[in-house]
């Protein structure tokens, strides 16, 4: 295969590390060397050539290629049966509604979260057990890791430059999680977004940080359920009000308990819709009253409909924890799901 970009001799690991380091090619950690066997690896299994456009940034108009992609991937520790994910993610990204200029440019210091549904999951090995929000597994580390690398090194996401956050979170070094669809009896996040389960998908979110949640001392839906609207009322004060996209993380333990009272994620949604909401006047618990105003009465939701909501089966066995992930500017960007080895732009648009 044909590679366009220009390569490096370089004499020892050391020396492979220092250079690319001293450039901003990296994200702070080791690197692995993308020499042109490993670069071609991951355009042979995805079956593109290195020229080959995936997508165009919408805002800098910049295009994004293959082996470009296939260079920050390798780059980020990914094999080549991990590529798909990577190429499919970057899809989703450059969708208008994803809105990825901004979510990479603001100060708010959000970053990419990746969410794997179907076969893919196990064709990869990525499990969504124990630390699902943290290095759980090899496949969700360096696929998550390499959406940050490609950002820093196309599109120059790099802090002071592109990346203007004033926090940031852990999750701008990687963000990726697969569903538990085996140990659970509800319909998956992508099934619930119109497609198959025998697809493989992937949904990318502009998220902040995991706020995890724990209630141990109830079985009842509506009390477990009333602790992540909770967390959700709390960002809602001491962040943005703004209603968009948020994600629910269940581990196994409440999981079970909503389960086997017969809730779906369709009953979760609707009670999270009712649940997660405040007065714009409570902004003055938390400091903001000043710009309350006359709007003290004004209602706000989290979620703009109960479909907003994504539910991800996920995490250890044991544990009454869970988590809400919210959104970064509400609904100016949107999650968005995408088939693995499917033309984005050939299929209908996903749902909220």
């Amino acid at each position: 295969m044909n590679l366009l970009s220009k390569h490096y001799d370089l004499d020892s690991s050391s020396d492979v590390q220092e250079f690319y380091h001293s450039r901003g090619w990296t994200d702070g950690f080791p690197i692995v060397p993308p020499t042109p066997a490993a670069v071609a690896a991951c355009l042979d299994w995805v079956n593109l050539a290195a020229k080959e456009v995936i997508g165009i940034e919408p805002v800098r108009e910049r295009p994004i290629t293959a082996e470009k992609l296939a260079i920050n991937a390798v780059m980020a520790g990914c094999l080549p049966n991990h590529f798909p994910v990577v190429v499919t993610a970057w899809m989703a990204m450059l969708q208008q509604e994803f809105l990825l200029h901004g979510a990479t440019a603001s100060t708010g210091g959000c970053a990419v979260l990746v969410i794997l549904n179907g076969p893919i999951r196990k064709e990869i090995d990525a499990r969504s057990d124990f630390n699902v929000l943290g290095n759980s597994d090899r496949a969700t580390s360096v696929i998550g890791r390499a959406i940050r690398l490609g950002l820093i090194n196309i599109l120059e996401v790099s802090p002071g430059a592109i990346d203007r956050s004033t926090l940031g979170h852990p999750g701008k070094i990687s963000y990726c999680i697969a569903e538990d669809e085996e140990g659970t009896r509800w319909q998956s996040v992508a099934q619930t977004r119109g497609f198959p389960s025998d697809v493989s998908t992937v949904t990318v979110f502009a998220a902040g940080a995991p706020r995890q949640i724990m209630n141990e001392w109830t079985t009842q839906p509506e009390e477990i359920l009333e602790t992540y609207a909770a967390e959700m009322r709390a960002n809602m004060r001491n962040y943005s009000i703004w209603s968009g996209n948020y994600v629910l993380v269940i581990p196994k333990q409440h999981r079970d308990l909503l389960q086997n009272a017969g809730w779906t994620k369709s009953d979760i949604a609707e009670t999270i819709f009712r649940q997660a909401r405040i007065k714009r006047g409570e902004w003055s618990s938390v400091g903001k009253g000043a710009v309350v105003r006359d709007k003290g009465d004004t209602e706000y939701t989290a979620l703009p409909s109960p479909e907003h909501l994504l539910i991800v089966a996920a995490g250890g066995p044991a544990g009454g924890f869970g988590a809400i992930i919210p959104p970064w500017l509400g609904t100016k960007s949107q999650a968005v799901t995408a088939a693995i080895g499917v033309c984005i732009d050939c299929e209908p648009p996903s749902s909220p």
